[in-house]
């Protein structure tokens, strides 16, 4: 966790940093030397306030996993009286905002996800996202359905923005909106279609 006093521009310099050197040369090899030069700083400053390594990484994904709630909740405030279709579509579109598929974001994402096996405290900011993502789908189904088929819907929409993110960010490639778009929208109508 950061120290309290960083300037925020100092602390978005270092998070910018770590997502370039993350992109350039992956998590594992990225050093606190790399990252302070790339910031401009001193690698004594990246230690005060973060500690390590670790510590930089948890702030930067703290960054990430904000720039999504921001992305979702943007998109809903646009919708707030939409139908459920409407509103779901806008939690797709949040997940696959721009902040959230560039490489650099992408790489981040992986590194995150492996550490999170092993460091309690990023497990623990990775399972707050992804219980957000399943609440507020959850949520969204819930007012078409009834809870057990709104939360089976809510599951398996969470997979499968998972699987669509996972799988452009293993190809290497960005995202494909409208493919991702399509599938999704496929997917929450067939949901709320009444019987």
């Amino acid at each position: 966790m950061p120290k309290l006093g960083m300037q925020p521009i100092r602390r978005r310099q270092l998070i910018d940093a770590t997502l370039a050197a993350i992109n350039e040369v992956g998590m594992h090899d990225a050093t606190i030397a790399q990252i302070a030069r790339r910031a401009g700083v001193s690698t004594g400053i990246v230690s005060h306030y973060f500690q390590d390594k670790n510590g930089l990484l948890e702030a930067t994904m703290r960054d990430i996993t904000g720039q999504l709630r921001d992305a979702v909740l943007s998109r809903l405030r646009a919708v707030a009286n939409a139908s459920a279709e409407q509103r779901l579509q806008a939690i797709v579109d949040g997940n696959f905002d721009e902040t959230q598929v560039s490489g650099a974001a992408m790489k981040a994402w992986l590194a995150f996800w492996a550490s999170s096996m092993h460091q309690p405290m990023l497990y623990r900011l990775q399972q707050v996202s992804s219980r957000r993502l399943l609440s507020n789908l959850i949520c969204e189904f819930r007012r078409e359905l009834p809870r057990e088929q709104a939360e089976e819907a809510g599951y398996g929409l969470a997979a499968l923005i998972d699987g669509l993110w996972l799988r452009a960010a293993l190809s290497g490639k960005p995202p494909d909106h409208t493919r991702a778009r399509a599938l999704t929208s496929h997917f929450i109508s067939q949901h709320l279609k009444t019987e």
